[in-house]
Formats: structure tokens, C-alpha cells, sequence
């Protein structure tokens, strides 16, 4: 059931984890192109589920695993076909081998991510969720689907639902999510990217840890420090108003550890 490919590539987890410094390692690569928080999906996912469930209903479990086959080789087509339009002109000779999806959000999304695309790569990125949620708070995002982050209740509530699904899809799926710690990236950042194209099924090149040199448009809040390269001034950051934000530990309470989760890539086992 499924395509077969590995094509897409899916970064998940909360925001303010490392994602940006994770795609762009990603992205330079010769052979993967970050298409940041463009979604593979383009907004067609309600579509794709209605089609899935309409196949199901129909008891042929043949027609629904070509539904299933064709509904995902139609999202690497558009996908495809969205990064040459975005390109246009400057359109390399050798397309790409793998896309890199960083909707942060498709944590909701990994059961059916594994249906549609069973060899694919799923990465979760996670950091120390204290400095996450600081980082989370301190920054003034544009209004919309990260107000929550500006109140500690509402930020805790997202903040643990998030910690709710990936153990959810680590018990139902073991193994499916590969998981990457932000302390890790930093702290051994050629380890963690060679196991990471290691996984990604390509061959290993040393451009990659030139990430902070491609020129390429970051446009999330993390552009300068991507830019700089690796930068360990975070780690831990949020001790320093550790007072001021014991409303939010309260409210995150035990979680407010995740020493429990481990990378899981190739030499680092």
C-alpha cells in the first residue's frame, strides 16, 4: 500500500526545536532541495483523506490500495512541479532526489504519512523543551496559528499535546520516526548529518557541512542564526529566567524533561 518512493522527506516536531538548522544541513546536499513549510501536500489533504475513505467504503481492498498508490504518486508529481516553478530558469540539469517537507505540524499527520508514503523519511527534531518553550515565548510571531505561543496555559496545552502524539506514534509505529536531539546537532553536528543522509538513502558529501555558506532564503525567525552556522548559546538559555518562568514549568510538570528521548541515527545508537 503506498508509493514506494522516498522522495518526500518530513521534518515534525515543535516549534523552535532546531528545524530550520536541520532542513538547511538537509538542503546542502546536492541531491535535496528544503522546500521549508510548503507543505508536499499543498493544502489537499482533507481531498486525499475524502478519496481514501470513499475507496474504503467500497470493501475492495485492491481498489484501495490503488487509491492509496495513486493519491500519493499525484502529491510527488505536484510536488515536483511546484519546485520547478519555483526554480524556473535556474533549474538545475539533475532534479533533486528528495524533498524536504518542514510543516512542523504533520506530527498529527505521521499515520498518514506511513500510509501514503512507507519509505519515507520521517525526522523529529527535539530540544531541551524548556529552552524550546522559552524560545517559543520570547519570540513575537505574526499573528495567526502561533498566538498560542504568547500565553503560558496555551503554550504548555500545545506543548503537551505535541509530547502526547509522538509517544502515541512510537508505541503504534515503532521505529517509523526517526528521532534527532537538538543538543546532538550542535554539540556533534558531523555525526548527526552523516547519519541523516545516511538515513535520507544518498550518498555522503562534504557540502553538507557547509550548509551556513549556500545561499539559500531561510524565512523563519531563525535566518541569522542558520546563517552563522552552529551556535551553542541556547542550550540552556532558559535557566537565566528561570523565576520568571515557573508558572510555565508548573504547568508542564513532569515533561518538563524528554532525557527519555534519544537520537536515533546511524552512529549514535
Amino acid at each position: 500500500v503506498g508509493s514506494s518512493t522516498q522522495s518526500p522527506v518530513f521534518i515534525i516536531g515543535f516549534v523552535r526545536s532546531g528545524s530550520t538548522l536541520l532542513e538547511r544541513v538537509l538542503d546542502a546536499h546536492p541531491d535535496i532541495v528544503g522546500t521549508g513549510e510548503n507543505s508536499v501536500f499543498n493544502g489537499k489533504l482533507d481531498e486525499i483523506r475524502n478519496k481514501i475513505v470513499e475507496a474504503s467504503m467500497g470493501g475492495d481492498s485492491l481498489e484501495l490500495a490503488d487509491v492509496i498508490s495513486e493519491m500519493a504518486d499525484d502529491v510527488v508529481s505536484d510536488m515536483k512541479t511546484r519546485w520547478e516553478m519555483v526554480v524556473g530558469a535556474d533549474k538545475p540539469e539533475k532534479a533533486p532526489q528528495r524533498f524536504v517537507d518542514k510543516m512542523l505540524t504533520n506530527y498529527y499527520n505521521v499515520g498518514f504519512i506511513h500510509m501514503l508514503f512507507p519509505n519515507a523519511l520521517i525526522l523529529h527534531v527535539a530540544r531541551e523543551p524548556m529552552d524550546t518553550l522559552f524560545s517559543a515565548y520570547k519570540h513575537e510571531f505574526p499573528a495567526g496559528p502561533l498566538d498560542h505561543t504568547s500565553f503560558f496555559p496555551s503554550l504548555s496545552e500545545m506543548y503537551l499535546a505535541y509530547r502526547d502524539l509522538i509517544e502515541h506514534w512510537d508505541r503504534e509505529l515503532p521505529g517509523r520516526i526517526t528521532h534527532i536531539r537538538y543538543e546532538d546537532m550542535v554539540n556533534d553536528l558531523p555525526t548527526v548529518a552523516k547519519g541523516v543522509i545516511e538515513k535520507a538513502g544518498l550518498p555522503w558529501d562534504d557540502e553538507v557541512l557547509e550548509f551556513h555558506k549556500k545561499k539559500q532564503a531561510v524565512n523563519t525567525l531563525s535566518t541569522t542564526q542558520v546563517r552563522k552556522g552552529v551556535y551553542k548559546d541556547s542550550i540552556q538559555a532558559w535557566k537565566r529566567y528561570e523565576s520568571q518562568l515557573q508558572g510555565l514549568v508548573d504547568l508542564v510538570g513532569e515533561r518538563k524533561s524528554y532525557d527519555s528521548l534519544k537520537t536515533t541515527l546511524p552512529g549514535m545508537m
